[in-house]
């Protein structure tokens, strides 16, 4: 059993791969990156991701990061958690690489852009005025894209749960969480309240909350806006 490492931070899709983490059962350990500190800009930190990003996770202290490679080879070691479900042949689990890949590729530039436009243009009040609201454009295009592909069922991939329902359930709780409008989609509401309902997101988010709490107690945490 590889020995697991992963850095995190509230908010931040490092709430994707400690889900898929719970989900395994395996043991393994969180480390706070204190953003409002720039601690992920820190030399050790660097070391570990020169690109100064979480999710990182060390396994047996070789870091991996971004978050479609770290879940594949989630997946790939733990096929009982069944994070994934069973490819039927090359074309197939390429095709399950792309849905991830789209969640972090096209979707997540448009949370930040509606969660952080601040990070979009250096002047914050036209970042809210301009970036968010075209980024809440594009997501309702998106979201409109993911409502019907869960006709087929609860979930992504129809009766099955996946990790990719957990990038889903990251991404409409950060947008949402800074007002975006969801009543349009009904089905996707219902995904986040299924998600809600998973004892391995639950285990999760109750590490996330213990975690905005220490930065709480140390004045850095950053709440969403």
């Amino acid at each position: 059993m590889p020995q697991l490492k992963l850095f995190v931070a509230p908010n931040t899709c490092a709430r994707v791969a400690t889900i898929a983490l719970e989900e395994i059962g395996a043991p393994f350990e969180t480390s706070l990156i204190r953003t409002a500190a720039n601690q992920q800009n820190s030399p050790e930190f660097l070391k570990l991701n020169p690109k100064g990003k979480v999710p990182t996770l060390l396994v047996d202290g070789e870091p991996l990061t971004e978050n479609v490679a770290i879940l594949s080879w989630l997946a790939a070691t733990f096929p009982d958690a069944h994070l994934m479900p069973d490819a039927s042949d090359a074309l197939d689990q390429t095709r399950q690489t792309a849905d991830l890949a789209f969640f972090a590729g096209t979707v997540h530039p448009t949370v930040t852009r509606i969660a952080m436009p601040m990070k979009m243009i250096p002047d914050a009040a036209q970042s809210f005025e301009i970036v968010r609201p075209k980024g809440i454009e594009d997501m309702n295009k998106i979201m409109t894209m993911v409502e019907v592909r869960l006709d087929n069922g609860p979930w992504w991939y129809g009766d099955t749960w996946s990790i990719v329902d957990g990038y889903l359930y990251w991404v409409w709780g950060r947008i949402t969480g800074v007002g975006y409008d969801g009543s349009a989609f009904p089905k996707i509401r219902r995904h986040f309240d299924l998600n809600n309902a998973r004892p391995a997101v639950q285990r999760a988010m109750a590490r996330e909350d213990a975690n905005i709490e220490t930065l709480k107690s140390e004045n850095l945490y950053m709440a969403p806006r």
